[in-house]
């Protein structure tokens, strides 16, 4: 199985993804979110001119805040810098677009964007809908090293449920995915996106089909507790994006969540909603995969903690990547909380990049 990086875009820390490369991470993927971080392709455009051999790309791009036309054009650029190691995450914005108090593009226009995106990752003619017209477009100067198409970049998109996989595996080279708990719920997004695939008269080869998941990763010390400070100052970040997550599952669809949100959602909602509605979408994302505000640290309890990490002693977390893999996982990528990303970023290449 591959490891890599999910990296909260920031023009001033490309120190980052260079040590990643240097302890052997396979890829890094650079966040698009507008209202939270740098933009993602200067970004990768100083990450590509400092690396050599690390893979590059959006991770995610988002197809609701950028026409077509301009998420191919951004990717291929940095396909001219970092040439057979470009790659293109694509997704429709549960963070990008909430966090201006807009919902997510909707299925059928993402699938739409889609058809568009994959002849342009090509420097093919693609139709794009503006409106209600129809244009053809493509890039017309493509010889000239502005971008680079001659190189493939492969399009990973971003699914959580039966339709945005089924998507994937219609158009995608690939797929992004929430970590999948055990093998049977690998096996469970295998037959969605396989179904999606089928539906649009493609069958995808597993062993070309390549499968990524976000999380993050904290390898813990003998006897160490899932609730320990260390571990909160490494995962709580991603804990706590998972019940913002909920917050705006439950705020725009009337979603209940269950399980290990049960026990703090009253009072987390208590405490959300004392924020003026008009300004809430704000307030909702506040640290996003960074840091956790301090009046949400009461929320990182053990159940949340492990239901949103990998946490686990190094040969508990070995055997389960493993599992993993043999149902078809080809990458876990983490994203730690900023201020410990580099401690994260040393214990897992030490203890788990050699094992797996």
């Amino acid at each position: 199985m591959d490891i890599g990086v999910c990296v909260a875009s920031h023009i001033n820390d490309i120190d980052y993804v260079v040590r990643a490369e240097e302890l052997g991470y396979s890829h890094a993927w650079l966040a698009d979110s507008q209202m939270l971080w740098s933009d993602c392709y200067a970004t990768l455009a100083l990450a590509a001119t400092r690396t050599r051999h690390i893979n590059l790309g959006t991770g995610v791009a988002i197809t609701g805040t950028r026409p077509a036309p301009n998420n191919a054009s951004g990717i291929a650029t940095v396909s001219a810098l970092a040439p057979g190691r470009t790659f293109f995450g694509v997704g429709s914005g549960n963070t990008a677009m909430r966090v201006m108090g807009l919902p997510p593009q909707r299925i059928a226009d993402f699938d739409r964007y889609l058809e568009t995106i994959r002849p342009l990752l090509r420097g093919d003619e693609a139709v794009y809908h503006h409106g209600d017209k129809a244009l053809p477009i493509r890039h017309v100067m493509p010889d000239d090293g502005f971008v680079n198409f001659k190189d493939p970049i492969p399009m990973y998109v971003s699914g959580f449920g039966p339709k945005s996989l089924g998507l994937a595996g219609k158009h995608g080279d690939g797929a992004v995915l929430a970590l999948p708990a055990n093998p049977a719920v690998m096996a469970n997004i295998w037959r969605m996106i396989e179904t999606g695939a089928e539906q649009a008269g493609r069958e995808i080869d597993r062993d070309d089909y390549y499968t990524t998941a976000l999380t993050t990763m904290v390898v813990l010390d003998p006897g160490e507790p899932v609730d320990s400070s260390r571990v909160k100052a490494e995962c709580g970040a991603m804990a706590m994006a998972a019940v913002h997550f909920a917050y705006d599952q439950f705020r725009n669809f009337g979603r209940r969540p269950s399980g290990y949100l049960l026990g703090i959602w009253d009072d987390y909602r208590a405490m959300i909603e004392s924020y003026p509605a008009q300004r809430r979408h704000q307030r909702i994302h506040g640290g996003h995969n960074c840091w956790v505000l301090p009046e949400e640290e009461r929320f990182l309890t053990p159940e949340i903690l492990k239901a949103t990490s990998m946490i686990g002693e190094r040969d508990v977390l070995i055997e389960r990547l493993t599992a993993l893999a043999g149902a078809g996982l080809n990458q876990v990528m983490i994203l730690p909380n900023f201020d410990t990303r580099f401690d994260v970023l040393e214990r897992v290449a030490q203890d788990i990049l050699p094992n797996v």
